[in-house]
């Protein structure tokens, strides 16, 4: 297996590198071409396991850096993003616009291709056709997402098409939502399983298509797109009967597609030990440094109190210290933020021979204060919290070891995408919430929402839909994209804040920190955003550079 994974995508460099200008001439045949390569099923099949490598990873996770759920202490280019302090030659700015269109190319390439293979059973060809028509579908929806217009190329790149125009937005979402209904078409609805886990089926087209509509205000395409997934029976939440960890331990090995528990999540990127390998869990919690991934106080407080009201209405939310904050909160805060008391990885592990001079409290066993010294001796917060979800405990201690599966779009998102586009249609009713949002409360034991009690407490219906985003979601790289498609820019001008030091059992370790008059921590300040000119990405420098007619966004 691993050998046909390697083999798959050091095929797709050599075959989708090629170029196609020479094309009367008859290509050799101790080569790689497209002259002779779309002869088999296997060719396919090879050439659409390579294709998946453009389904994003870890940086999926990266992303959450650009929102107001995590503080990235170091130098990052989504940090910049976030802080709306770069310009146009940001080297992210480019890469992504290179990298979607280096996969869509590679897509329109078997696309054009796939027909000549002489397949027995058509409907095979077909199927696997479908699953590059997703993965192109979702290298659109990112470049849509980041730069509004952009060019629309459904067939290998030629000369006119690059130096073209932009496509407005709205006909490129036309072309990919009309794409994923095709790709749903030739696609079984069945889940994956086996050697065959991750690969895309029926449902991970019709939810794509409802994250997209959703993302673009076609409120009725996101709700049709949504049930439709629903209704196929195939998925269900993520349960092994405990509310306290039913949550968190999706985000473990145990959530694993490969281990066939997990029949919610629709579209994933596996990984595999000695093939493919990331650091994710020992960023969040790194036992010798700083960590990279640090809860803000913007996420804590937006965790509902467990009788379904905010910290600002419950007559449960009483804190004047820091194990406080965590009680009697929704289940999701303490299966997503390290609760004094948990286990965790970042206990500081000294070498043998100088354990006998360390006390037991330089190496707990389970997580009692937070760290903020970078000594090398534990793990270290900026803010004053750590997060617990996507971390594999076994994992934290070795670099770049870890083989948890980054999950790109689940049912539970599904389920959100329906309640909030019911909603924005007017047509969100008790059973509607029951059916979707409740759902996910159940799972945790979390109280249910209920419209008559949200009027009667005077909160707002649209506001706590977005909450239920944005707890269920937290740390898988949507926040972001929220953000921007709420017009909520001036979430990421605000200072990015941490826990209070005075509820601190120790607060002379943070009394170097910056705070605020009340004693919150600011890990960031000196944000910006700028509207209309940050709700877009700019067109990459060196893009216009070598194409003036790809114009510019609004501001830049």
């Amino acid at each position: 297996m691993k050998k046909k994974i390697l083999f798959s995508l050091l095929l797709s460099t050599f075959l989708f590198g090629s170029c196609n200008d020479d094309f009367l001439e008859r290509g050799p045949l101790d080569k790689v071409t497209d002259e002779n390569f779309w002869q088999s099923e296997e060719q396919l099949v090879l050439a659409v396991n390579g294709m998946y490598g453009y389904l994003k990873a870890k940086n999926t996770v990266d992303m959450e850096i650009m929102g107001d759920n995590t503080f990235w202490p170091a130098t990052n280019n989504f940090k910049s993003i976030r802080s709306g302090n770069y310009s146009y030659d940001l080297s992210t700015i480019n890469s992504e616009w290179g990298g979607l269109y280096t996969g869509i190319r590679q897509a329109n390439t078997f696309l054009e291709n796939y027909q000549k293979a002489q397949l027995p059973n058509s409907q095979k060809a077909e199927a696997l056709a479908a699953e590059v028509r997703i993965i192109r579908a979702y290298l659109y929806s990112y470049l849509t997402a980041f730069y509004g217009d952009v060019p629309l190329i459904t067939t290998p790149l030629n000369l006119n098409e690059l130096y073209g125009a932009r496509d407005p937005k709205e006909k490129v979402v036309d072309f990919i939502l009309a794409d994923l209904d095709v790709a749903a078409q030739h696609l079984s609805a069945t889940i994956p399983t086996g050697t065959e886990a991750g690969r895309l089926n029926k449902g991970a087209a019709l939810a794509l298509k409802a994250r997209i509509a959703l993302y673009n205000k076609r409120w009725q395409v996101a709700a049709d797109a949504a049930k439709a997934v629903m209704d196929l029976g195939v998925y269900q939440l993520f349960d092994v009967g405990d509310p306290a960890s039913n949550y968190r331990r999706l985000f473990t090995y145990e959530g694993k597609l490969s281990g066939g528990k997990n029949r919610e999540t629709i579209m994933s990127r596996l990984h595999l030990f000695q093939v493919s390998q990331h650091n994710l869990s020992r960023e969040i919690q790194v036992p010798d440094q700083g960590v990279r991934w640090n809860p803000t106080k913007s996420l804590v407080d937006d965790y509902l109190m467990k009788d379904g009201l905010p910290i600002d209405k419950s007559p449960l939310y009483s804190v004047s210290t820091y194990n406080e904050v965590f009680e009697d909160r929704d289940p999701r805060m303490t299966q997503t933020i390290l609760k004094p008391g948990s286990a965790w990885g970042g206990r500081y592990d000294a070498s043998p021979e100088h354990k006998d001079n360390i006390t037991t409290n330089d190496h707990p066993e389970t997580f009692v204060v937070p760290k903020f010294s970078s000594d090398r001796r534990g793990a270290a917060t900026y803010t004053g919290y750590y997060f617990t979800k996507y971390v594999e405990l076994s994992t934290v201690g070795q670099v770049s070891q870890d083989v948890n599966d980054i999950h790109l779009l689940r049912y539970a998102e599904v389920l959100l995408t329906y309640a909030e586009a019911k909603m924005e249609l007017g047509q969100l009713t008790q059973d509607v919430v029951d059916m979707a949002i409740n759902k996910l409360r159940e799972r945790v034991g979390m109280s249910p929402m209920v419209l008559t009690e949200l009027a009667a407490n005077g909160m707002d219906v649209r506001e706590e839909v977005r909450r239920e985003r944005r707890i269920e979601l937290a740390l898988e790289g949507q926040r972001y994209f929220d953000i921007i498609r709420w017009k909520q820019g001036e979430l990421l001008a605000a200072d990015v804040k941490g826990t209070n030091v005075n509820w601190l059992s120790n607060p002379q370790d943070a009394a170097g920190l910056n705070k605020d008059a009340q004693g919150f921590i600011i890990a960031l300040s000196g944000n910006r955003f700028e509207d209309p000119r940050h709700y877009l990405w700019p067109v990459p420098m060196e893009q216009v550079q070598l194409n003036a007619n790809l114009g510019q966004n609004p501001g830049w």
